[in-house]
């Protein structure tokens, strides 16, 4: 799977795993060079806490297009150390 934004790859992998229909990606997958911290945060009843990435390719920026749990409950354990994204990021084959 890959995630694209902008006509660049922002992470691949063949290891993804699939929650709520989104695909969460290995977050040594990410390529750290088109992310930045965001400071945004949102809370989810079964998962978590979640902070964001924004991403910036050509100087472009998507604000928080990527998202993970850095500490999920215990529900979502199989998202640990995963990032998701959303925002126009096409996940593809």
């Amino acid at each position: 799977m890959r995630a694209i934004w902008n006509d660049t790859v922002i992470a691949e992998s063949d290891d993804t795993v699939v929650v709520e229909g989104n695909h969460y990606f290995p977050a040594d997958s990410l390529r750290r060079e088109f992310v930045k911290d965001s400071g945004t945060t949102s809370v989810c009843s079964w998962k978590g806490t979640a902070s964001y990435f924004t991403l910036v390719v050509d100087g472009r920026e998507n604000p928080d297009a990527a998202w993970y749990y850095p500490t999920p409950k215990d529900a979502a354990a199989e998202i640990t150390g995963r990032v998701a994204f959303w925002k126009g990021v096409r996940v593809e084959a």
